[in-house]
């Protein structure tokens, strides 16, 4: 039973539902919302970190663990939204995720290959021993985990908050810097990687939300990406060179501008060039569409919200 008395499946559904809300309380300020999420999902995050600790190499426990890490970060996340913001969890409308995911899984693991490519054509790149279709799905399974848990955190809190405080130009490079600063903790970093990470996916992950208005493309993105990274090519992933083995086992070699170095080809100016591109597309969407917001417009409509 969920805490609400309803049976599990019958509140999750709730907590995704799109029907009209009924207020029942009055909405906390801006900053008060965005400080009990990031406090809220900095738990979730360790309680993730945990999972795959205990899941380790093991294909079958990854895969089991990382679905569960989902779950669970997008029903703690939907439940609190609604709770504090009395609101339906738009971002996280589930009419159309499937395809939406589909859609930026597909689109992460091409830029990366592209990225890859690129690397190869410079004389960078190479392969070595066999094939590992077990770490392939053990990768899989952390990274369906990471990307939902931190697209939540760094868009869907960080961005989607501090846009309302600053406009999106300041959620923009606030929520790029932050997603920057957090790669900085893995065992490879250096400070260029956590830039190149910044400015590569944190502009273009934030970017693909301010054109859509919904999570389910950056984390599809983001999934992509780092399954490619790790999971097909075995390179390094954001500085962190304790990832299990990935489907193939590669090995860059030459200048750190081209390979990425230690950090890995997340630090290559390729893989910058090659994330511009979606990252001004997905702008250029937003301002079609009206998605950039200016800090001025938002305060007028969130004090609406409270009163």
């Amino acid at each position: 039973m969920s805490p609400w008395g309803a049976p599990p499946v019958q509140w999750l559904k709730r907590q995704f539902s799109q029907a009209p809300f009924v207020s029942t309380r009055r909405v906390w300020p801006t900053g008060v919302r965005l400080a009990v999420l990031v406090v809220l999902f900095l738990l979730v995050t360790g309680l993730a970190a945990g999972m795959r600790s205990v899941a380790g190499d093991n294909p079958v426990l990854s895969l089991t663990f990382g679905v569960a890490a989902a779950v669970i970060a997008l029903a703690v996340y939907a439940a609190a939204v609604r709770f504090l913001e009395q609101r339906p969890v738009s971002e996280l409308d589930t009419a159309g995720a499937v395809p939406t995911l589909r859609r930026g899984a597909l689109v992460g693991l091409g830029l990366f290959t592209a990225t890859l490519a690129l690397i190869a054509l410079s004389g960078g790149y190479g392969t070595r021993g066999g094939v590992s279709v077990g770490g392939a799905f053990t990768v899989l399974g952390m990274m369906v985990g990471v990307a939902v848990v931190e697209e939540i955190l760094f868009r869907g809190i960080v961005f989607r908050l501090v846009e309302q405080l600053t406009g999106t130009l300041g959620a923009l490079a606030v929520s790029g810097v932050l997603f920057g600063a957090l790669h900085l903790v893995n065992s490879g970093a250096t400070v260029w990687g956590a830039l190149a990470i910044a400015v590569e996916a944190g502009l273009m992950l934030g970017a693909a939300y301010a054109a859509t208005r919904t999570l389910w493309l950056p984390i599809g993105l983001h999934l992509g990406w780092n399954f490619a990274v790790s999971g097909v090519f075995g390179v390094t992933v954001s500085g962190n060179q304790d990832m299990p083995a990935g489907l193939f086992h590669s090995v860059l070699s030459g200048p750190a501008a081209i390979t990425g170095g230690d950090f890995g080809p997340e630090a290559s100016v390729f893989a910058i060039l090659v994330c511009a591109v979606p990252a001004v597309v997905f702008l250029r969407s937003a301002k079609r569409r009206g998605r950039l917001h200016s800090r001025g417009r938002l305060r007028s409509e969130e004090t609406r919200t409270v009163s």
